[in-house]
């Protein structure tokens, strides 16, 4: 009995590992699909002319050639390149490829980066950006901000009175008064005689 289970555990034995040569899954190799078609290739490195901010800030890139009628769009960081597309009729300002704004393209302020060499055409601006509405002042709000200011009178100029200068008449010139040097002379006239007829009186 005991012949019998070893050799049926036996038979079991070989014909498990004969399934397992004749039926296990061979090793195949899948071979990934290529595709068939041209893929787009992205260049990192533009051509062309080359803008490169010199100044030691950060510079505003405007949306054309003056800072005063064309706003700012975006900055600039010292050591940043852009593509450089043109130049302003005075060359003050360079045309620059801006992704991000409208257009894709901004103004920068030529003083202030450094250009590589190569051609750069002149462009005319762009037109200045009128204002959709124009603002106006409500004269309700304004009255309510204004200081109500108190009239002062000016004083008036009165002229002063004429100034009067007296005036000397010289000496003799009266009609009717008696020279001071007739009167003078008449009275050591009378002494003189006086003391005459004292001493005429005396002897």
């Amino acid at each position: 009995m005991r012949s019998w289970t070893k050799l049926f555990l036996v038979l079991t034995i070989l014909a498990g590992a004969a399934g397992l040569f004749f039926f296990a899954p061979g090793s195949e190799t899948v071979a990934a699909q290529q595709p068939t078609g041209s893929i787009a290739t992205v260049t990192g490195t533009p051509s062309g002319p080359m803008i490169t901010v010199t100044y030691p800030e950060q510079i505003n890139v405007r949306a054309g050639p003056h800072s005063v009628y064309y706003p700012a769009v975006g900055v600039l960081l010292p050591g940043e390149q852009a593509p450089a597309l043109g130049r302003s009729p005075g060359g003050e300002w360079i045309q620059i490829k801006y992704p991000g704004v409208q257009g894709g393209i901004g103004w920068v302020y030529a003083p202030l980066v450094g250009l590589s060499p190569g051609f750069l055409p002149i462009i005319e601006p762009p037109p200045t950006a009128t204002p959709r509405t124009t603002p106006t002042i409500d004269p309700t709000l304004a009255a309510a901000f204004s200081i109500p200011t108190t009239p002062t009178r000016l004083p008036t100029f009165t002229p002063p009175p004429p100034l009067v200068i007296p005036t000397f008449s010289p000496a003799g010139s009266g009609g009717g008064s008696v020279p001071m040097g007739l009167v003078i002379f008449g009275m050591a006239f009378i002494g003189v005689f006086v003391a005459i007829i004292a001493f005429l009186r005396g002897r």
